[in-house]
């Protein structure tokens, strides 16, 4: 096999235009693949990033009503929705891959909170228990957070993002100013912050409104205060915190049914417990331009054929060219599976350089797009792999013919055609 080798490279390097030429289709077909496959994995990751984020890990699981979101902000209270309890949220601590649990209540559009004569318009309000920043990894970045006392006496003090800040207080530190909330008048004690910021990727206008919709900021304020500012007995929201990412959908599933089961009084009332998967919500996305993905491949994978039939084509020719030498090898005793190997060495050798090429044409090509385009490209490895086997056996296979008409060869009709 060395020794077939060896001759392969030797007949590369004796005719370095032909065999380039010959090579191009592959070339040209493996350097589309990777490119494309690079550019599908780097936009289905930002897809992904973007809607999960840092990585928290965090599944919602909300309210819904006839399949929709339920809005506290204009719905009345569901008489047949009970407040979770701490032992409910105990038992959703102990589902399969769940780390943590909170339970909170909120508003999407905040509208009756002032700054002085600031509105808080477009951002969010939340009321959270005791575990609800370490489960989405905030930290306290100015003053403090809240403590137990806080809980307990129902103070009317607040935590803000640093959003609000810019939004609400012009970028000043808001560390003991009073905010009007629902008329009632709240201290801000703190300002908080993701321990790992993350700013999604904008390449369209979608993503820009995505973004925007969650970038107004938040006030957040002790679950046990959210009464005096809106209603008793309000149903909570829950924010599950997972193992890994992969295990986000099945976990969420997992606390929507516990809660449904537990909470929800009636057999036929029209509420449940749905999770708000992220992870889901990526995947569909990425399904939605997976069949024009598809395409392109096929397309790219044309050059293959016909880079493959050009192989065949040019191993015929060597063939036909190294009839003599053929001839010469079985008269002194060549079995025909040596020449049958020799050929096909050949042709494979040959393929898997173009592949090799190919794969590196196909990189370089897809790191220019990205920077060019500002369009995100992952680099597969077993993408890498495949591409090269599969080049490699388009040798073999088109490479077949030539080596069995060499192998075939008669040595006395082959000696006299010299």
């Amino acid at each position: 096999m060395k020794e077939n080798i060896r001759l392969a490279f030797q007949g590369i390097w004796s005719h370095k235009m032909r065999s380039v030429l010959t090579m191009l289709g592959i070339i040209i077909g493996i350097a589309a693949i990777i490119t494309i496959v690079s550019t599908i994995q780097g936009t289905n990751e930002q897809i992904k990033e973007n809607l999960i984020g840092a990585g928290n890990n965090v599944v919602t699981v909300q309210l819904n009503q006839d399949g929709y979101s339920y809005d506290m902000s204009w719905n009345p209270i569901p008489g047949d929705v009970k407040v979770i309890t701490e032992q409910t949220r105990q038992e959703l601590e102990e589902l399969d891959q769940v780390q943590s649990v909170s339970l909170y209540t909120s508003r999407n559009y905040a509208e009756q909170v002032y700054y002085q004569n600031t509105q808080f318009s477009g951002g969010k309000l939340y009321g959270i228990d005791q575990n609800y920043l370490g489960v989405y990894g905030y930290q306290v970045k100015t003053g403090r957070g809240f403590t137990q006392s806080d809980f307990h006496n129902c103070r009317k003090v607040i935590l803000v993002d640093t959003g609000t800040v810019s939004s609400l207080f012009g970028g000043e530190n808001p560390v003991g100013k009073c905010v009007e909330i629902q008329s009632d008048v709240f201290t801000v004690v703190g300002v908080v912050a993701l321990s790992e910021e993350f700013t999604p990727t904008i390449n369209s206008m979608k993503d820009y409104q995505m973004y925007m919709n969650s970038s107004s900021g938040a006030i957040y304020m002790p679950s046990t205060t959210w009464p005096t500012a809106f209603r008793f007995d309000e149903p909570q929201n829950v924010a599950v915190k997972v193992a890994n990412t992969d295990a986000m959908t099945d976990a969420g599933k997992a606390a929507a049914d516990l809660l449904t089961q537990r909470q929800i009084q009636g057999e036929n009332s029209l509420f449940d417990y749905r999770s708000q998967d992220m992870l889901e919500q990526a995947q569909q996305l990425q399904s939605l331009s997976q069949s024009t993905n598809t395409q392109l491949i096929w397309i790219a994978s044309i050059s293959l054929l016909v880079g493959g039939i050009g192989v065949m084509n040019i191993m015929l020719v060597s063939v036909t060219e190294r009839t003599a030498e053929i001839g010469l090898k079985k008269a002194i005793g060549a079995k025909k599976r040596r020449i049958l190997l020799q050929f096909l060495t050949e042709s494979a050798v040959l393929t898997s350089l173009g592949g090799l090429i190919g794969v590196v044409s196909g990189v370089i090509l897809a790191q220019l797009i990205s920077s060019m385009m500002q369009i995100p490209v992952s680099i597969s490895a077993p993408a890498i792999l495949v591409a090269v086997v599969f080049s490699t056996l388009i040798g073999v296979i088109f490479g077949m013919l030539p080596a069995v008409k060499a192998a075939n060869l008669n040595p006395i009709e082959a000696l006299r055609r010299d």
